[in-house]
């Protein structure tokens, strides 16, 4: 099955994209908001069965995992360590958003990881209470 590996890069405030399609790169830059999401989904049509990998950077990614999720697509959230590691094995030194968006994206072609499962629904606002510090009162 021919699939479109697409290597995202996610920050807090926005996340760079990267496609791999026959060794050449379609890169653009989004806003981490839901409208930025939107946006993504909108680019991603050009893409045949698109398989995106982002790193597991807690709650930043979060919101777009589960955003394309929801919508149907393949989606990887892969331990930074092995993205890391990826790189190293290629002696990739460039770190950008960009460059990162990239290795991603060749990480996901090479390595196809396995498909991220969502917490059930009503997990979710249990996940995203913040801990009460240890020795304070709630």
């Amino acid at each position: 099955m021919t699939f479109s590996p697409i290597g995202i890069d996610i920050a807090k405030a926005k996340f760079d994209a990267a496609a791999l399609r026959n060794g050449k790169y379609k890169t653009k830059v989004f806003q981490n908001t839901p409208e930025g999401f939107k946006a993504f989904l909108a680019w991603l049509q050009a893409f045949q069965t698109p398989h995106v990998c982002l790193e597991a950077t807690g709650r930043y990614g979060e919101g777009l995992a589960l955003f394309l999720v929801d919508h149907g697509l393949a989606v990887s959230v892969v331990n930074p360590a092995q993205i890391h590691a990826f790189g190293q094995a290629e002696l990739s030194r460039t770190k950008t958003d960009k460059s990162d968006a990239k290795r991603i994206a060749r990480f996901c072609l090479s390595q196809r990881p396995l498909l991220w499962q969502p917490p059930p629904p009503a997990v979710r606002p249990l996940q995203a209470l913040e801990p009460i510090p240890v020795g304070t009162k709630a």
